[in-house]
């Protein structure tokens, strides 16, 4: 069973900017997709971003155009660059296979307030 281990969220102003990081205990060359997913206090947790293993991405609407994803298969990890950061984007934040195959890590909670 492969651990995900999330980090890299903090408290930032609207307007800023985190890197997310996503470490898998296992290797990840073989998974054909990767996703960065967040679930928000009362909401479901909701799948943001994907890359496939050949580099293709995919973003939510709600992220389109500030959020990029990225992978090294080499060091089984997966990022997740934030930018233009807005209050709904707090949530916690999860990186996982698509469709999810392993279990959750604990996520890294990403806060966006003055």
């Amino acid at each position: 069973q492969v651990q995900l281990v999330e980090s890299g969220g903090g408290l930032v102003q609207p307007g800023g900017s985190l890197r997310l990081s996503c470490v898998a205990s296992g290797s990840i060359a073989s998974i054909s997709v990767m996703g960065w997913y967040r679930q928000a206090p009362g909401k479901q947790r909701e799948l943001v971003a994907r890359i496939s293993s050949g580099g293709n991405t995919g973003y939510a609407d709600s992220v389109k155009g500030r959020f990029t994803i990225s992978r090294d298969n080499a060091q089984n990890t997966v990022y997740l660059q934030m930018n233009s950061l807005k209050p709904e984007d707090t949530a916690v934040y999860y990186c996982n296979a698509r469709p999810v195959r392993w279990g959750w890590g604990k996520g890294t909670l990403v806060t966006v307030s003055t």
